[in-house]
């Protein structure tokens, strides 16, 4: 096993693990309750971990952790039809409403 990432944030992690499980390649945190050990252990110590489990998978995941790290693509924002929410271009769905993106 190898680590491929590490943050301050449990969600990062967990959104990473995400992201290569569906790309099916098997993996593992660690480290996602040491918050509590905050001031004993080094800060970078207790950070959530992700490890991916086989060495073939860890050079594909690396590339997806790299990519999904990236700025997300360019789009324009939309105003919702039925609230006048503006929303960013990755919503299909106005958060605000439940209306859906007209195409």
């Amino acid at each position: 096993m190898k680590c491929i990432y590490s943050s301050h944030s449990p969600l990062l992690v967990s959104h990473m693990r995400n992201l290569l499980e569906a790309a099916g390649i098997r993996c593992q945190t660690r480290n996602m309750g040491l918050a509590g050990a905050a001031g004993e252990l080094p800060p970078t110590a207790i950070w959530p971990e992700l490890w991916v489990e086989r060495e073939i998978d860890y050079q594909r995941a690396e590339q997806l952790v790299e990519e999904a790290q990236r700025d997300p693509p360019p789009g324009q924002s939309w105003r919702c039809p039925d609230c006048g929410e503006t929303l960013e271009a990755q919503f299909d769905q106005c958060w605000q409403c439940g209306a859906e993106r007209p195409r």
